[in-house]
C-alpha cells in the first residue's frame, strides 16, 4: 500500500507545479514513495489595512507521515527559551553557565564566539538560526528541559511533537536528565536552575522503519531498515504553524501562540533572516558557511547569490538522507511575500549513516526549483493591495 494514502494534494499546487516543472522535478513528483516530498504553500494577501490573511496549499503532506526533522527542532527550542526567559524575567544576553550531573552532561563556562567571551541565550539562538549549529541547541535543550518542552508544545496544540534527543551521543535516559544552570549578572548569581528530570510519558506505539540497511554506533552495516520510533518527531505543518505564530503572532490563536516580548520576536526575525557573512559575533569563515548555506528554497544550490532585496525567515534541517527548509520569504523589491515548507528523501542506495545522500544533485535542486516556480507565481498574481513589508526589514552586519 502507498504510504501517501492519507495525504492531502490541492488541485491548485499540484498543477501550478506540474505545469512549470523540469523532467528532473516530474520525475520526483512521479515517483512519491522514493521521494516522500511534501509541500506546503501559504499565500499571503493583505487587506487595505495591511492585514494579512493566509491561503494554505498542500502537496502530499501527512501529519502522520514521519520524516526526521532533523535541524528543524532548533525552532521552537529557540522559541521556548525565550518564552521561559521571559517568564522568568531575565534578559536574553545574561551570562550563563552550565554545570553537569549526569553521565555525558558537558559543561560550559565561557564562549569565545561570542562579543563579551560568554555564553547566552541570546548567542546560542544566534547560532542556531546563522549555522544551525548543534552545540548551541544542545544548550538551548537542557535549558528549557525536555518536560518543560512537551507541556508547552502539547499546551499549544502541537500534540504529536516529540523533541527528546540532543545532537549528541546521549542514551534515552540521558536526554530525559538536563544539566544544572546558573544565570550571572556583574559576578552576582540571579537565577539557579538545578539539574531537572523529565518523567513524562511519550507515544511509541506507532513504530517508523527506514531504509534497508543502516550503519550503527559501532560503524557495523546491519542489514535492516533503520529505527527512528524513539527519534524526534515534528510534522511539517506543525513547524509552518509555529513559524507563523512568530512572523505573525495576531492571526494565530492566542493558545497556541509562543508568549515573546516583542523586542525577543524582532530578535528572532533579525536572525532568522541574517547571512553569516552579516554576522562579527559569531564570526565565520564564509568559505564553510557560505550565505545561503541554510537557505534552500530557492538559493543552497549551487551556492547562489540572494540578491539583497530578497529574505528568507526560516529554518532548515538535513540528517539522514531528509532535507527540510520552512520559510517565509520576502521580496522588498517587488512587494512579495509568502511562506514555503518542504521536505524531501534522496536516498537512493536505501542505506542510512553511509552519508551517501543525492542532497547535491536532487535535494537541493529541488528546492531551488520549486522556490523559484512559486516566486515567478508571485511576482505574476494581481493583489489588491501591495503589502507594506517594512516589518521585516532588518539593519545587519551587527
Amino acid at each position: 500500500m502507498s504510504i501517501h494514502a492519507q495525504s492531502r494534494t490541492d488541485k491548485f499546487l499540484e498543477e501550478l507545479l506540474r505545469r512549470n516543472a523540469s523532467p528532473a522535478l516530474k520525475h520526483i513528483l512521479d515517483h512519491p514513495d522514493t521521494f516522500q516530498c511534501q509541500i506546503i504553500y501559504t499565500r499571503i494577501d493583505r487587506d487595505a489595512a495591511n492585514k494579512p490573511g493566509f491561503t494554505h496549499f498542500y502537496y502530499d503532506v501527512d501529519a502522520q507521515r514521519y520524516f526526521n526533522p532533523a535541524s528543524t527542532v532548533k525552532m521552537p527550542l529557540a522559541f521556548l527559551a525565550l518564552e521561559k526567559m521571559r517568564a522568568l524575567q531575565l534578559d536574553k544576553d545574561t551570562p550563563m553557565y552550565i554545570d553537569s550531573a549526569f553521565d555525558g552532561q558537558t559543561r560550559v563556562s565561557e564562549d569565545t564566539s561570542a562579543a563579551n567571551g560568554l555564553a547566552s541565550i541570546a548567542h546560542y539562538i544566534r547560532k542556531v538560526f546563522l549555522v544551525s549549529d548543534n552545540d548551541a541547541y544542545n544548550r538551548l535543550y537542557e535549558f528549557v528541559g525536555q518536560q518543560t518542552i512537551h507541556e508547552q508544545l502539547w499546551a499549544k496544540g502541537y500534540k504529536d511533537a516529540r523533541i527528546v534527543r540532543r545532537f549528541a551521543p546521549m542514551t534515552e535516559e540521558g536526554n530525559r536528565h538536563t544539566n544544572p544552570i546558573r544565570f550571572k549578572k556583574n559576578g552576582k548569581t540571579v537565577y539557579t536552575q538545578p539539574a531537572a528530570y523529565c518523567d513524562l510519558q511519550f507515544d511509541y506505539s506507532r513504530p517508523v522503519f527506514i531504509g534497508k540497511a543502516h550503519w550503527d554506533k559501532n560503524d557495523s552495516l546491519i542489514q535492516q531498515p533503520m529505527d527512528f520510533t524513539r527519534h524526534n518527531n515534528v510534522p511539517l505543518p506543525y513547524l509552518q504553524q509555529m513559524l507563523q505564530s512568530v512572523l505573525f503572532p495576531a492571526t494565530m490563536p492566542a493558545e497556541q501562540r509562543f508568549n515573546l516580548a516583542e523586542s525577543d520576536r524582532r530578535f528572532l526575525l533579525r536572525y532568522m533572516s541574517m547571512l553569516p557573512s552579516e554576522s562579527h559575533y559569531p564570526k565565520y569563515d564564509t568559505t564553510e558557511f557560505f550565505d545561503s548555506y541554510t537557505k534552500f528554497f530557492w538559493f543552497k544550490a549551487n551556492r547562489s547569490k540572494i540578491p539583497e532585496h530578497i529574505r528568507s525567515f526560516n529554518k532548515t534541517g538535513w540528517s539522514y538522507g531528509f532535507l527540510t527548509d520552512v520559510a517565509y520569504i520576502t521580496d522588498f523589491k517587488h512587494n512579495v511575500e509568502f511562506m514555503l515548507s518542504a521536505v524531501i528523501y534522496v536516498n537512493s542506495d536505501g542505506v542510512l549513516n553511509d552519508n551517501k545522500y543525492e542532497y547535491d544533485t536532487i535535494g537541493y535542486p529541488f528546492f531551488k526549483e520549486v522556490g523559484e516556480i512559486i516566486y515567478n507565481y508571485e511576482l505574476s498574481r494581481k493583489r489588491r493591495h501591495a503589502p507594506d513589508l517594512s516589518e521585516f526589514k532588518f539593519k545587519y552586519n551587527d
